[in-house]
């Protein structure tokens, strides 16, 4: 008698709204994922949270490194093909989209998607601060968000708070950078970790 196959579990992916290398991913995860019949969950972290746990700092204020990574940035861009613009602000925090990803997508995952690309794209392509709050509405409205009620719920503290939860889970699960995927119980770090991500989806593993 053959062995019944389980269905293969969501891949689980962390991402900061302030990290390119999230922007890359969030515009290829779903699309990969679904050639391997993979749905994705999306979490909305906050680096600099991590920071303080992990001693490490914002790309562009580590000696050498920080250069470099900003060059790697726009070649990592051309490499997916992918329209970026540095932004005038970098890095910057990045509270207020997370927490409205979060309570878009509880009422609506496809729309939180939506929003999320969004602002992506309004940062890293159009150089829109998506730390202002007002461009954040902005951007949710675009989608088709109420915007007078997502203001409502972000002055609130009950999102801040699941918000903080979300991040606390996270690094529970190991998560310290964005993006980080979590598939099969295997973490992967970083943007140019996708093709490792698709060759263990399309071969169960390695």
């Amino acid at each position: 008698m053959s062995e019944v196959r389980q269905p293969a579990g969501p891949i689980d992916f962390y991402f900061d709204f302030s990290s390119p290398y999230g922007y890359f991913a969030a515009e290829q995860i779903d699309a990969l994922a679904a050639r391997y019949g993979r749905s994705v969950l999306w979490h909305p972290f906050l680096l600099g949270v991590t920071f303080k746990v992990t001693g490490l700092a914002p790309l562009p204020s580590i000696p050498l490194k920080g250069a470099y990574s900003m060059h790697d940035i726009e070649r990592s861009a051309r490499y997916f093909g992918l329209p970026f613009r540095q932004p005038s602000a970098f890095p910057i925090p990045t509270q207020h989209a997370a927490r409205a990803f979060l309570w878009i997508n509880d009422r609506n995952p496809a729309r939180a998607r939506e929003f999320g690309l969004a602002a992506y794209r309004a940062y890293f392509v159009d150089d829109v601060n998506i730390s202002d709050l007002a461009n954040v509405l902005r951007i949710a409205a675009g989608v088709g968000v109420d915007q007078d009620e997502l203001s409502a719920v972000l002055a609130g503290t009950e999102i801040k708070t699941r918000l903080a939860a979300e991040v606390e889970l996270g690094m529970s699960r190991g998560v310290f950078g964005s993006p980080f995927l979590i598939v099969d119980g295997e973490s992967f770090w970083g943007a140019d970790r996708l093709p490792q991500v698709e060759r263990w989806l399309a071969e169960g593993g390695f």
